[in-house]
């Protein structure tokens, strides 16, 4: 069975709560285990919990989860443009698949809740992974 870690942002928590389950389900559906989840304040900060979880022997693939909204200035855009890049260099610095299950940027609150299945969606992928990605 293969083991997951997941990291789920807080910011936007009514979106990544849904995202989270969502994730949750896709594993189980698949017969995978969510080893253990970390919390982050925001997707920023993903790319940490990501490394510390891909660190460990007994985790397969990593999923991270959240929602970045726009605002009033390009943050949203910097701060998924960053997390995107670092999450990618986690995955091959350590090796383990990191999927990204942030949506965003340039989107309302609104489309982020339409998008609670990119969740599921990271998780699916990180199996997916697991299952095709040769030896090294």
């Amino acid at each position: 069975m293969p083991t997951l870690g997941l990291v789920v942002a807080r910011f936007n928590r009514s979106v990544t709560e849904e995202m989270e389950e969502r994730a949750r389900e896709a594993a189980a559906d698949a017969g995978a285990a969510v080893e253990e989840t970390v919390a982050v304040p925001g997707v920023y900060d993903a790319p940490l919990a990501a490394d510390r979880l891909a660190r460990r022997e007994s985790i397969d693939a990593v999923a991270v989860v959240g929602a970045v909204v726009t605002g009033d200035t390009d943050h949203d855009r910097v701060i998924a443009d960053s997390t995107a890049t670092r999450l990618s260099d986690v995955s091959i610095e350590r090796d383990t698949p990191v999927t990204l299950g942030v949506t965003g940027p340039g989107m309302s609150g609104a489309e982020a809740r339409e998008r609670i299945e990119k969740g599921g969606e990271a998780v699916e992928s990180a199996l997916a992974l697991v299952a095709e990605l040769p030896d090294p």
